[in-house]
C-alpha cells in the first residue's frame, strides 16, 4: 500500500486520517500472467492500483486483436469508460505479465470522494490526467506517420518498446507486425 501512497503524495499531502481512510478501502489482489483482469461484456468494479505488472487493453477479435493501451507499475487502470458509467466494457483487460494489484471497488471510491478532501482531489487530477493520455493518444493516430508514431515510443515509452511483444506494439501503434517489422529495418 506504500507506492499508493506514494503516488498520492506527489501530487497532495495526505493527513494521516485521510490516508487510514482510503487504504481501508483497498484489496490486494494477484493476477497471474495472461489471465484477463476485465472481459468484454462485464461491468468494470474496481480501479486498479498495478503495484507491480504490465497490463493490455485490448479489443478482442477472431482474427486481428487490437491493443490500444499499456499500464505499467505503479499507475491506476481500469475499463475507465465502463467504470464511470457503470456499463458493460467494450474492450478487455490482460495482465501481460504476473501483476499485483490494489483495488478499490466503484461504490468505495465514492465514499472516498464524498468524505475526503485529499480523495476527491486526487480523483479529478487522475481523471485529468487519463483524458490528456487519451488525446494525445488520439492526435498522435491522427497526425503521425507509422513510423513516426514508432520513433516516438523511444522517447516517450521505452517501457513499451522494452516489455512488450512486437505484435502488440504494431496493434498499437496501428500497423500489422509486418509493416512493423519494414519499419524497424529502415531504422537499423
Amino acid at each position: 500500500m506504500g507506492h499508493i501512497r506514494e503516488y498520492y503524495e506527489r501530487i497532495v499531502k495526505l493527513k494521516d486520517n485521510e490516508w487510514e481512510f482510503i487504504a481501508s478501502h483497498f484489496d490486494r489482489k494477484v493476477f497471474a500472467k495472461n489471465e484477463i483482469i476485465t472481459r468484454q461484456g462485464q461491468t468494470e468494479s474496481h480501479l486498479s492500483f498495478i503495484e507491480t505488472g504490465i497490463v493490455r487493453f485490448y479489443i478482442p477479435n477472431e482474427e486481428n486483436e487490437l491493443t490500444f493501451n499499456f499500464c505499467f507499475d505503479k499507475e491506476f487502470t481500469c475499463a475507465y469508460h465502463s467504470f464511470l458509467t457503470q456499463t458493460p466494457s467494450e474492450y478487455e483487460l490482460q495482465a501481460l505479465t504476473e501483476s499485483i494489484a490494489w483495488q478499490i471497488s466503484y461504490s468505495d471510491l465514492q465514499k472516498v470522494y464524498a468524505q475526503t478532501t485529499a480523495g476527491n482531489y486526487l480523483g479529478r487530477l487522475i481523471s485529468e490526467k487519463l483524458f490528456l493520455q487519451k488525446s494525445k493518444r488520439e492526435l498522435s493516430l491522427l497526425k503521425h506517420t507509422a513510423k513516426e508514431r514508432y520513433l516516438n515510443l523511444f522517447n516517450e515509452q521505452p517501457d513499451i518498446l522494452k516489455y512488450i511483444p512486437l505484435k502488440y506494439v504494431a496493434s498499437y501503434i496501428g500497423i500489422t507486425p509486418q509493416a512493423l517489422s519494414r519499419i524497424r529495418r529502415q531504422i537499423a
